[in-house]
């Protein structure tokens, strides 16, 4: 993650995660403004890092590789305001577990963890921490909005689901919509750098004499 030092525009509205007052950018965030000329990235002897040195940084260990950027540039290139998924824009009047998270320098700071799950059964729990068929949850989505605000997202539009494989089985899909309850669901894939979506209704048919 790499920390915000100097603020300007009103990008920041609807981009970084707010932690002790602080602004955080996650890498395909930092990525995207790089890209668009709206930030310069030091790292911690304040030498500036060039879009290679950045690009090189993007893999599963840094939690967004190069498929998942590409849908998170797609999505903010149309106007939609993206957050990872299941990660608060801001902890202000949440309650959630202590612990902590590795930030730009080798720092540690506490506060940036998820929220307490409620309400769900072990085997739902048990979809959380697996990724099924290669489809694991990547952002939250949200239509563009004046009014936006981190303390207080509210839902969002959907949240996208990543398929790195074969799409989800009609199982695999109903539980993952039991997983999201009320929030709308939807699937992409990647492939040569062509970003599709996707999504399943019920359809029930007629029986026919």
């Amino acid at each position: 993650m790499a920390e915000v030092v100097e603020k300007k525009g009103k990008m920041w509205v609807t981009m970084g995660m707010v932690r002790s007052g602080k602004t955080y950018c996650f890498i395909e965030e930092t990525l995207f403004l790089i890209e668009i000329g709206a930030l310069h990235l030091s790292d911690e002897n304040g030498i500036c890092l060039s879009l290679k040195e950045v690009y090189e940084k993007l893999s599963d260990e840094s939690g967004c590789y190069w498929e998942l950027f590409e849908v998170y540039r797609h999505l903010k290139s149309l106007g939609y305001i993206v957050g990872r998924h299941g990660i608060a824009w801001s902890v202000k009047g949440l309650k959630i577990k202590t612990g902590t998270c590795s930030l730009q320098g080798g720092e540690e700071r506490n506060e940036l963890l998820e929220m307490e799950p409620k309400g769900t059964s072990s085997i739902i729990d048990l979809f959380d921490n697996m990724q099924i068929n290669e489809v694991s949850p990547a952002f939250d989505v949200y239509l563009p909005n004046s009014r936006f605000r981190k303390s207080s997202p509210g839902d969002p539009s959907f949240s996208l689901y990543l398929s790195r494989g074969n799409p989800p089985s009609k199982v695999e899909i109903e539980a993952l919509e039991r997983k999201q309850g009320a929030i709308p669901l939807k699937f992409c894939h990647v492939e040569n750098g062509r970003v599709s979506f996707f999504s399943f209704d019920r359809v029930e048919l007629a029986v026919l004499p």
